[in-house]
């Protein structure tokens, strides 16, 4: 699988694409412009480097996304648990909630999403 990593910059551009596509182009150029204080050349390098990862399509000056950003975000979760985790979920869940409080809202989201892997 082809590295997919943004930085938080071409993150953000990714995100002002996936919010507003379909778009042209230079709608994007504008919209960066105007969020990110880009010019346009800059904007065209981004796409092109988010298109070339597989992540966005730009068919004759419109842009759509190849990949959904909640698949993108899926795989970079399952990606990092991988690499830095071993693969084990329950040692993600640790570190990532070692020192920050876990709300009895958020615990109850986690126990949902277990019921309802377990059904599975």
């Amino acid at each position: 699988m082809m590295d997919m990593r943004l930085g938080t910059v071409e993150a953000k551009f990714a995100d002002i694409i996936w919010d507003n596509e379909p778009l042209r182009s230079r709608e994007i150029a504008a919209i960066s412009g105007k969020e990110l204080g880009w010019q346009k050349t800059t904007s065209h390098t981004v796409l092109k480097r988010l298109c070339d990862k597989g992540i966005f399509k730009n068919e004759k000056g419109m842009v759509t996304s190849l990949i959904s950003r909640e698949e993108f975000y899926a795989q970079q979760g399952e990606k990092m648990v991988e690499e830095s985790f071993e693969g084990s979920l329950p040692a993600f869940i640790a570190a990532f909630s070692k020192g920050k409080k876990v709300s009895k809202k958020e615990l109850a989201e986690l126990r949902a999403m277990v019921e309802e892997y377990d059904k599975k």
